[in-house]
């Protein structure tokens, strides 16, 4: 029997951005500087396939500090980490390196700046998100409030209207972001913005990419981690932009082939933190399948990279 045709649009960017990559190699680094095992406190990044073919180079996934034995090397992961978190590895004499991405560690720099100029803080992000947690972690107790979405913008109450800033998760969804950031700014006119966005640049240009396929194709598939929030923002952006369904899976064994029942232009995708890997095994899942023809459509080039630690880059 002759196979169906399928056209698979490919988005670009996607996969790995720089933070992701740094931290990836910040383990491995260590694992090569001072053997196995190095702890890492929560997943280095939210992706399986990630973790696991680090935990196969020796790499020990914990979720708190009183999980790493003495005089064992931790890295805390490309989220960030609250104050307490590298206060408590001092107390205990542990080795630390931090993975945290530069662009969540320019928020925290942010928040802690406002904050000493006694202004308070406004956080927008998804509670109980690493990041979040992180950010909220740099000041005391009570002097961020976070906001998660345009209802909760209208109803905030804040100490003084006039001396007020706000800082963001970077990788939220810009549309959800920028409606919520229109109501603070129209109920607080004189609230203080970032310098620069904090959005990250590779939420900012996979969104996009998203945004351009999904004017064309007749479903989506995001690769990536259900706990990834730049992953799930991607599949929304998806729906909000006009395509018809899409879904976020981790792997390609998770696709029910029957899901793409009369769909002829198939859009692709991978999260911040997938590899890619896992395109290229979606791929081959569809090409057993399908007469595949592939279409690259790139919105943009990305030549961002971050230099490692010190303690690891010589």
């Amino acid at each position: 029997m002759p196979k169906r045709p399928l056209t698979i649009m490919l988005a670009g960017p996607r996969g790995f951005c720089a933070g992701v990559e740094r931290a990836i190699e910040i383990v491995e680094r260590a694992l090569e500087k001072f053997g196995p095992p190095v702890y890492v406190r929560h997943e280095i990044v939210h992706n399986r396939t990630v973790v696991e073919a680090l935990e196969e180079k020796g790499a020990v996934f914990v979720e708190e500090l009183g999980e790493v034995p003495p005089d064992m090397p931790v890295v805390f992961s490309a989220h960030g980490v609250p104050k307490s978190v590298p206060q408590e590895a001092e107390r205990r004499n542990l080795f630390y390196v931090d993975a945290t991405c530069p662009l969540v560690t320019k928020v925290h720099v942010e928040a802690e700046r406002h904050f000493s100029e006694n202004r308070q803080l406004i956080l927008i992000g998804h509670a109980g998100h690493p990041e979040v947690v992180g950010t909220m972690g740099q000041l005391p107790e009570g002097a961020i409030l976070l906001v998660e979405n345009t209802q909760q913008a209208e109803k905030v109450e804040v100490r003084d209207p006039t001396n007020l800033a706000y800082v963001t998760q970077t990788t939220l969804s810009v549309d959800d972001c920028h409606n919520i950031v229109a109501v603070l700014t129209r109920r607080f006119p004189r609230i203080k913005v970032p310098r620069k966005e904090d959005i990250c640049y590779a939420t900012t240009n996979r969104q996009a990419a998203v945004k351009e396929v999904a004017r064309s194709c007749d479903a989506l598939i995001v690769l990536g981690a259900p706990n990834s929030s730049n992953s799930n923002r991607l599949r929304e952006v998806a729906l909000a932009a006009g395509c018809a369904k899409a879904i976020l899976i981790q792997r390609a064994a998770e696709l029910d082939l029957g899901w793409l029942e009369g769909v002829d232009r198939l859009g692709v995708t991978a999260g911040a933190s997938a590899p890619e890997l896992l395109v290229q095994q979606l791929i081959e899942a569809c090409r057993e399948r399908f007469d595949l023809r592939i279409e690259q459509v790139e919105v943009t080039r990305e030549n961002v990279r971050f230099s490692l630690p010190r303690v690891l880059s010589a």
